[in-house]
This record gives structure tokens, sequence and C-alpha cells, in this order.
């Protein structure tokens, strides 16, 4: 039964998880980049409600629908604030479509709209439609509730003038600040390498304690590494797409190929380390696997994983020399192991889990070995 003060400890840790929770959130929210695109869409919202009143006819009647066009493009990057935009049109132009053919065959009533509705969520599954899929119902139903009595002038209004906000938002978002998100991309991939490293050299350390060992964080580290895998492949996504379009690149150039290489070797770096984590962890802590790590190629091998979790930490801290060093040791260490372990016979009834083991590190070092 837990005392008072053993749940006034958890009371306090419960909470202090919170507090941290919130802060973080706090401290993603009000970001530099997140600072920086709220103001360029606070920009293009006044700067579009300014020009609205301007435009011609029954349109000038609707000026609260160009600021929301603005906001509606406000992209973390360029080539999305314009694919926003376009599918954000089209979108409307098909839910305006669709009312026009409510209003001319029948009255709006609860059934009819209720249909219609349906209608436009199914359309919102075209191709290419993207988000524009969520206004074509909202369209339609404006239409229908709010312009019924002047359908013609309020969906020429309300097109012209989101054409009008979409159009005010991709030019601020293309003069101020188009942002690159490069170095993300570049940290990302950074940060991958040296958690593999040191999963490596974890591993390596564990070879060398007494099983089972006292240090077993590194067993429980694939989910980690897979949605860190995840994430960077986004950020390389991301850095891509910022640069299409965008004026900034041609004094910012990165070869965003390469990053993409990078992150093919280090997705296969990945997948390999997984599965000795995996041979290793039913080596030490299952007793009916049919494998094992015989002790006299515990030392090779651990000097062999060590070599190369050496290798992958310090990847983006060498210059092109060290890395090629570095990148020897790990393969003299690897060849060290090989030849050690086959000059050993296996026990009868189980399969040295060594091998599989030394094919994963001769596979990493072939991912990334340097160019020549």
């Amino acid at each position: 039964m837990s005392t008072p003060q053993a749940r006034t400890q958890v009371i306090w840790g419960r909470g202090t998880e919170i507090l941290k929770r919130a802060v973080s959130g706090l401290s993603a929210a009000f970001a530099a980049q997140r600072l920086q695109l709220a103001a360029k869409a606070a920009i293009a919202a006044g700067l579009a409600f300014l020009i609205a009143p301007l435009m011609p006819g029954a349109a000038a009647d609707y000026p609260y629908y160009a600021p929301l066009g603005a906001l509606v493009v406000m992209y973390h990057n360029i080539a999305g604030s314009v694919r926003q935009g376009l599918q954000a049109l089209a979108g409307l132009a098909v839910g305006i479509g669709l009312a026009f053919v409510l209003v001319a065959y029948t009255d709006p009533s609860p059934l009819t709209v209720a249909i219609f509705m349906g209608i436009g969520v199914l359309l919102g599954g075209l191709p290419g439609i993207g988000s524009g899929s969520d206004w074509i119902p909202t369209a339609a139903l404006l239409v229908l509730l709010v312009g019924n009595s002047h359908p013609d002038d309020f969906s020429f209004g309300y097109l012209v003038q989101m054409g009008v906000g979409v159009a005010v938002g991709i030019g601020v978002n293309f003069v101020i600040f188009p942002p690159l998100h490069f170095n993300a991309a570049a940290a990302s991939l950074d940060e991958l390498r040296r958690a593999l490293g040191t999963q490596l050299t974890d591993m390596g350390k564990a070879l060398r304690e007494e099983w089972p060992p006292a240090h077993a964080e590194w067993s429980r580290r694939s989910d980690e590494l897979a949605a860190a895998t995840r994430s960077v492949r986004h950020l390389v996504r991301e850095a891509d797409a910022s640069r299409r379009g965008n004026p900034r690149r041609r004094f910012h150039p990165r070869d965003v190929d390469e990053d993409y290489r990078h992150l093919r070797e280090l997705e296969r770096v990945t997948f390999h380390i997984q599965d000795m984590t995996d041979v290793l962890s039913d080596v030490i802590w299952e007793s009916e696997v049919p494998y094992e790590v015989p002790v006299q190629d515990s030392k090779p091998l651990s000097q062999a994983m060590t070599a190369a979790g050496d290798l992958l930490t310090s990847y983006g801290n060498d210059d092109r020399q060290g890395h090629q060093d570095r990148f020897d040791a790990a393969k003299a260490a690897v060849d060290a192991c090989m030849a050690a372990t086959s000059t050993r016979e296996s026990e009868q009834g189980t399969v040295p889990a060594s091998e599989s083991i030394l094919l994963s590190l001769h596979r990493i070092l072939r991912a990334v070995r340097p160019a020549d």
C-alpha cells in the first residue's frame, strides 16, 4: 500500500512532466520559424483586405474573403503555397458548381443539402484535388446558405476575392524571406548518424560486459531508430520542397540530391543495425534461440562494432582524409574479426550468430564507404 509521501512524489512527478510538455509546446509555438510565418500571414491578410474593395462589380461587396485566401496559402515553403492555393481554388470552383446544380433543379432543404454535401465529400476524392477537397462542400454550403438570394453575385465575389487573397499570399511568401530548410535536414542527418554510431558502440560495450549486461538501453532502441529515420526523410523532403521556386536558393546552394543519397545510405544502415540489435538481444536474453555468440568471438566482434560506431559518430566532424582513415580502421577491425571467427569450430546444435553480425557490419561499411 502506497504511503502519502509516495503518492505525493508520484503526483509531483506527473505535474513536472506536464509542465515540461507545456513549456516544450510553447517553445515550438513561438519558435523563430513559426513567428516568421505568423508575421507573413498578418502582412498578407492586411494587404489582401486593402486590395479587396478595388475588385470589380459584386466582388467588392465581399472583401472579407480576400484575407481568408491569403491565410489558406500561407505555407512554410513556396511550392506548398502554390499547390495549396491552386487546390483551394479548384475546390471552390467545384463546390460553387455543385451549388448551382442544386439551385437549378430544386430548392434547398434538409434532404437536398444533405445529399449535395455528401456528393461534395465524394468529389473531394478526385485525384489531384488535395487540400481543396475540404473546400468543395464548404463552398457549396456557403453559396446555398449565404448567397442563396443572389447566387451569381456571391459566387463571383467569393471566387474572385479568394483568388486575390491566394495571389497576395503567394506573393508575400515569395518576396519576404522565402524559407529554406537546408540546415534542419543537414542537422537531422548528422544526428541520425550519431545515434546509429552510439547504438553500435553500446552493443560493442555489451559484448565486453558480463552477461546479462548491466546496460541494456541499446536493446530497446530499434523503434526509436526507425522513428528517427522517418523524421529525417521528412526533413530532407521538406528541404527539397523549400528550394522549388525559391529565389534564395541561388545564394544558398546545396546538393539536396546528395542529402537523398546519404538518407538512403542511413536507411540501409538503420535496417542492418536493427537486425544486429535483435540478434544480440536474443542471444543475451532468450534461452531458446538456436544461435549464440561464442565467447572467443566477443572481443573481436566488440572491436569491429566499436570501430564502425566511431566511424558513424564522427562522420560529420572529420575531413575527407579523417573519414577515410576511420573507414579503413573499421574495415580492418571487421576483416580481423572475420579472420578470427573463421578458424574456430561451432558447437554442435548451435549456429554462431557472429556471422550474421559480421555480415551486417560488412554491409554497413559498404553503405558508408567514402566516394572515390
